[in-house]
């Protein structure tokens, strides 16, 4: 699919991670995955030659694949129950999952992480290998890609107190696996739903804004969150509209500043795939743009502009965020480089 495309694309010449294992369901395994992916890639690069031969296997086959690699990325098509039970097979191989799937988003021993926000959230792992009797072996997940565009804003202005929170996002269609050749009814269109976005784009963030206690990530109580998701014609990038209420009164000014120097553990760690400055500010009234922002710092930024005072609400703006990169399989990437820093991904 393209989230795995993404992967394989992101994946190439990285410094810490070779792609050695490619597993697919029963009817890719066997092809090589170029042949696997025929016609399909989706990519604006080509595919990597390094991948092309590479026979792929069948994910069922969970010792086998296992027993090829130090830790393995998940993007697979199935229902929510058959994720849940083979990302924990692998995990119980010993072998660390690092997951794009939301199967495992609110099992409450699993980290669902944002490097720069709630990297502590990783020690949650210690409790989680207990319950799957393991010692190497876990899972760990990204958030949904709807929320890229505003938790980060309003993780950065956590001190000035935000309790309540309108945003609309207008997402692209590859969020769907979708290119405009797969899905020409999109062209000139927008579809006013995207289902159980809005359900993750309201209750993610406090997950990942919550605090482990007794074993289990509790949720954060606040600030509330009222979303509304909607596709639009846009190949990469979901932008959001947001509404904030505070309780503290910040200026433009602070709050532009806590933006544009908020930072977390890829940048302090320097990690490959991080950053320099995870959230640009454009002045501009008519910035954030897909065509001009959404690859702002290799898709792994968070670009927002038209932050201003509401006559309903205290401040509002816009956020853009590039939703295969830093949304799925950049994301994912950049939590396994976390990590291998932490010491949790090791070679077997």
């Amino acid at each position: 699919g393209m989230v795995g495309q993404r992967f394989i694309s992101l994946l190439e010449n990285h410094p810490w991670f070779e792609v050695t294992t490619i597993a697919a369901s029963p009817r890719s395994a066997g092809k090589t995955y170029e042949e696997a992916v025929g016609g399909r890639w989706k990519m604006d690069t080509p595919m990597p030659e390094a991948v092309k031969k590479i026979v792929v296997m069948n994910v069922n086959e969970v010792e086998k694949v296992a027993s090829e690699v130090d830790f393995v990325f998940s993007a697979v098509d199935m229902t929510k129950e058959e994720i849940k039970k083979i990302e924990e097979e692998y995990a119980k191989t010993e072998t660390p999952v690092v997951s794009n799937n939301s199967a495992h988003r609110w099992t409450p021993d699993v980290p669902m992480v944002v490097p720069e926000i709630n990297a502590e959230h990783m020690k949650v792992i210690e409790f989680q290998k207990k319950r799957l009797g393991t010692t190497r072996g876990f899972v760990a997940v990204k958030p949904n890609c709807s929320i890229q565009s505003y938790a980060p804003v309003l993780t950065a202005w956590k001190e000035f107190e935000p309790y309540e929170v309108v945003a609309t996002t207008y997402q692209a269609i590859s969020g769907a696996g979708k290119t405009f050749k797969d899905w020409p009814e999109m062209e000139g269109n927008i579809i006013p739903y995207i289902g159980g976005e809005e359900e993750k784009s309201e209750k993610e963030p406090l997950r990942i804004w919550g605090e482990i206690k007794d074993g289990v990530i509790v949720p954060a109580e606040s600030p509330v969150i009222t979303c509304q998701c909607i596709r639009v014609p846009v190949l990469n990038g979901h932008t959001a509209a947001v509404f904030v209420k505070f309780k503290k009164q910040p200026t433009k000014e602070q709050l532009i500043e806590k933006l544009v120097n908020f930072k977390g553990a890829p940048q302090e760690l320097g990690l490959p795939s991080a950053p320099k400055q995870f959230i640009q500010y454009l002045e501009d009234d008519n910035r954030p743009q897909v065509a001009l922002d959404v690859d702002y710092e290799n898709g792994m930024g968070v670009s927002v502009g038209r932050l201003r005072e509401d006559t309903v609400y205290d401040w509002k703006f816009v956020g853009l965020s590039h939703n295969t990169v830093r949304g799925a399989a950049g994301g994912a990437i950049l939590c396994a480089e976390l990590l291998k820093a932490q010491g949790y991904i090791t070679k077997k």
